[in-house]
């Protein structure tokens, strides 16, 4: 299923893609897509649901974050080789953690905000796994039936705020805007293999990542195995699991967003995004 909130911010409903393409209406059905109703029992009664009789959304309505009441955002830094490569840093020997605010988060194609006196934003596509069952110390083996499904997100970074400012990466990564997920929410059983995806990233038309989940140093169970031993990840949790090579940072000489620039990405069979690029306000 790919499930989808759309709607102003802070009014979404709830609703799926049918076979079609086209939006159905979930809001008869279940009240909102958030950690309620993100569990196998609750799934598998809206597999059983006949779309066909779901009324149909007419329009172009804005699309949300896919999932509400996100408790957590999870990131997953330097898990591509060849992105760590033209970082200048060592291959991890272990998943690095870090962590995007809630606050952060967004619909896939409202803009993007450049922060106060930011000279070095950029882009990452990154394969996302929102979390369906409560895990906590999970095997590698058992990690993907913790997880409702997947999602593109875009692990939009200041990387002078990130690298050059000192302490932890968290503060080139939680700006507001900067954390556009969606459009859909995929299930896990409509995502046989998470690492087996093409995904890309384009700014203003012109191609900067090309890459694979199959080039992921730890896999997605692996991540969730990997997390849960340090924190209890719940229902709603949201992970980013890093980006393949090609950000701006990486570039010689380096690129990066300015007002009115257009960035497009989408992961293989999770959907695509488009975010404008525009300055900042309160």
């Amino acid at each position: 299923m790919k499930l989808v909130r759309y709607g102003n911010p802070g009014k979404e409903k709830p609703g799926l893609i049918d076979a079609d393409g086209k939006l159905r209406d979930l809001s008869g059905v279940i009240k909102d897509i958030g950690p309620e109703q993100l569990g196998d029992a609750a799934m598998a009664k809206l597999r059983r649901l006949k779309t066909a009789n779901l009324p149909l959304v007419r329009g172009k309505p804005r699309i949300g974050c896919p999932v509400t009441g996100v408790g957590k955002f999870v990131a997953i830094g330097l898990n591509y080789a060849d992105h760590a490569a033209e970082a200048g840093m060592p291959i991890p020997k272990e998943p690095i953690v870090f962590m995007k605010v809630p606050s952060c988060i967004q619909g896939p194609n409202d803009p993007v905000m450049l922060p106060k006196n930011s000279v070095k934003t950029d882009w990452e596509v990154e394969l996302g796994i929102v979390i369906g069952t409560r895990a906590r110390y999970v095997s590698q083996k058992d990690a993907l039936t913790f997880v409702a499904g997947y999602c593109t997100i875009n692990d939009v970074s200041e990387r002078e705020f990130q690298i050059e400012r000192g302490g932890t990466w968290d503060k080139g990564k939680c700006c507001d805007t900067f954390g556009p997920i969606g459009p859909w929410l995929v299930t896990r059983d409509d995502v046989p293999n998470p690492q087996k995806l093409d995904m890309w990233l384009e700014v203003n038309g012109k191609r900067m990542q090309t890459g694979s989940t199959k080039t992921m140093i730890f896999s997605a169970a692996k991540i969730v195995s990997y997390v849960s031993q340090f924190m209890t990840l719940e229902p709603g949790d949201v992970i980013c699991t890093g980006t393949p090579p090609g950000v701006g940072m990486g570039m010689k000489p380096p690129t990066y967003l300015k007002k009115g620039d257009v960035v497009t990405l989408g992961i293989e069979g999770l959907g695509e995004q488009s975010q404008t690029i525009v300055p900042f306000k309160l």
